[in-house]
């Protein structure tokens, strides 16, 4: 038989997004069992076979080998996560009802007038698993070879430059709204209903930019159909080591001290442990784990160490890098530090670009 990784062979072990718990006999140490050994709900605000319900049926085995208990994935999609984030917000806080989400939480204050949840106070952090940055791809016949030329032509006749988006308040608009904001350019902004229809459209020539995902644009940029420009986080990619950040590249608004060439075409990376320095452009997409409010400490500190230890096995390691990401490596406070920073940036953003759902 071929071989199998560990994490390969506890998914062969386990059915229907269900992690059986350890043996007994095999934790005799461990603590106290979270609502008496009841299964774990994860439940993902998005579809399945996304980017988030990827990263739940990655962690949801290793989660339950370290807590002794089973740990179900259950997909809630609808209203951009709004939907599971209220029957989570609802749950007893015993730590059995989990939510896995997406950087759209902390979006979702600003763009919604209306929440079934206070997204201040109905919430339990327990921590963001991986960041992953965007990248600016363009049109290959497209005349902008870099950042710069881009905002020379948007300065040259405002208004008329276009980029494509998945819809209205997604991460694409949004890190093209803040790029507007920070580089003092006007862009068209043209949204489609999902990520795939607007990357076919650059491809094709119809809308000459997208801030596309890393992952899903990978492919398109290494054969030639997308041609990349910039990443937008504060460092390079490890999947795409010459290529430079948006700041890098033209946009030049960053304070925050820079690493050499050298270390950033390495793709060396900083611990993730905390909400970007102030100043420049960066724009993440990241999946935070929360609980209903009011959990137990010791349940919150239980769960949070489970993730933690998910997110450090080197398979699960190795498949977030692959995908372009970084796994975040702050502890629960550093999480709950990072949730609040990145929805003061964005609501900021929503009401100064005047940005709506519809």
């Amino acid at each position: 038989m071929k071989h199998l990784s560990p994490i390969s062979r506890r998914r062969l072990m386990l059915a229907g997004g269900v992690a059986l718990a350890a043996p007994v006999a095999g934790r005799a140490l461990a603590a106290a069992d979270i609502a008496g050994g009841k299964p774990i709900t994860l439940l993902v605000s998005y579809p399945p076979g996304g980017g988030a319900d990827v990263m739940a049926r990655m962690i949801a085995p290793l989660m339950a080998i370290t807590l002794g208990q089973p740990v179900v994935v259950e997909n809630k999609p609808g209203a951009s996560g709004t939907i599971a984030a209220a029957q989570v917000a609802r749950s007893a806080p015993d730590g059995t009802t989990l939510l896995l989400d997406a950087s759209s939480f902390a979006v979702n204050p600003a763009l919604f007038s209306k929440l079934p949840y206070d997204p201040a106070t109905a919430f339990a952090p327990l921590g963001v698993l991986a960041l992953f940055p965007n990248v600016l791809v363009c049109t290959p016949g497209f005349e902008a070879r870099s950042v710069a030329d881009v905002l020379r032509l948007a300065r040259a006749e405002p208004g008329k430059l276009a980029y494509a988006s998945s819809g209205n308040g997604s991460a694409q608009h949004l890190a093209g709204a803040l790029f507007e904001g920070l580089a003092k350019v006007q862009l068209t902004h043209v949204p489609y209903r999902g990520g795939g229809p607007a990357m076919s459209d650059v491809m094709g020539g119809q809308v000459p930019l997208f801030f596309a995902n890393v992952a899903s644009s990978l492919g398109h940029i290494q054969s030639g159909r997308l041609r990349a420009l910039a990443v937008t986080s504060k460092l390079r990619s490890r999947v795409l080591p010459d290529l430079p950040t948006v700041d890098e590249a033209g946009l030049n608004v960053s304070t925050r001290p820079r690493g050499t060439d050298a270390t950033r075409r390495a793709g060396a990376q900083p611990p993730w442990g905390g909400p970007a320095p102030a100043g420049g452009y960066e724009v993440l997409e990241w999946n935070p784990v929360l609980a209903p409010a009011g959990l137990p400490a010791e349940v919150k500190a239980r769960l949070g160490g489970a993730l933690r230890k998910a997110m450090a096995d080197p398979e699960v390691l190795g498949r977030v890098r692959a995908l372009g990401g970084e796994v975040f490596e702050g502890d629960v406070p550093q999480a709950q530090a990072f949730l609040q920073a990145q929805q003061v940036l964005w609501s900021g953003v929503v009401r100064e670009r005047h940005i709506t759902r519809e």
